[in-house]
């Protein structure tokens, strides 16, 4: 089974346009591990607005499951990372002020960075997992940074499929079918939802893990966060 790990960086969107604590963002990561979840995840943004950095440290006293920390090994990051401890880093290159990831890294020519970044995380035994696109010359120069995992960015299939166009997935399978040769871990993110997961789950091979945030959150606003933790976890067996 594909496990999930849920991004709440949307809690802490909608606690934070108010002030004060509520939503509760400590309660729903305890929740969302009770009706299943196999993961939380956060992506902290140097401006905080919407996960704070207290936030990655709070969670790490709330987090039994998986925890995993997205962001961009700048210096704030890197510092915030070795100190909570995660399970996992996910390494994104996100632009300051970025409203959302928008690609993944170059692997080839970011090699000798990220090839730093990944062995000093390793160092203090954090798996590190790429943010990459599905391009085999990106899956074969992640493989050098000596990284543990990738995580392919959907966002090009989420659109392809949502148009009806099923052949959008073919360049991630290509993608996972070398990672598998090259023995990386899969994990996927970005734009993923109840209508397409299920058919990336069945078409990816070796998909370990999914992060999933905006879609299910939104969801959730129909559908209850329990309800929906579960109708994912039902379409990821």
């Amino acid at each position: 089974m594909t496990k999930l790990s849920v991004n709440i960086n949307k809690i802490a969107t909608l606690r934070n346009a108010r002030g004060g604590n509520v939503p509760d963002l400590l309660k729903v990561a305890t929740d969302i591990q009770k009706f299943g979840g196999q993961g939380i995840t956060i992506h902290p943004r140097p401006d905080e607005r919407h996960i704070r950095y207290q936030d990655a440290r709070d969670l790490k006293a709330i987090v039994h499951t998986e925890y995993n920390i997205e962001g961009n090994p700048q210096h704030n990051f890197i510092d915030l990372v070795l100190e909570c401890q995660p399970d996992q880093v996910t390494l994104v290159p996100d632009a300051i002020g970025a409203i959302t990831s928008s690609a993944g890294w170059d692997t080839v020519k970011n090699q000798a960075y990220l090839t730093e970044m990944i062995q000093e995380f390793q160092r203090h035994n954090i798996r590190t997992s790429i943010f990459v696109d599905p391009q085999l010359d990106m899956i074969e120069g992640a493989k050098k940074t000596g990284t543990d995992r990738i995580e392919l960015y959907t966002e090009a299939f989420a659109h392809q499929y949502s148009l009806g166009n099923e052949n959008g997935i073919d360049p991630y399978i290509k993608a996972a079918e070398l990672a598998n040769e090259l023995g990386l871990g899969i994990n996927a993110g970005h734009d993923l939802s109840l209508d397409n997961i299920q058919f990336f789950k069945q078409n990816i091979p070796g998909l370990l893990e999914v992060s999933i945030g905006h879609a299910l959150i939104a969801e959730a606003l129909y559908l209850g966060l329990d309800n929906v933790v579960n109708m994912y976890l039902q379409k990821l067996k």
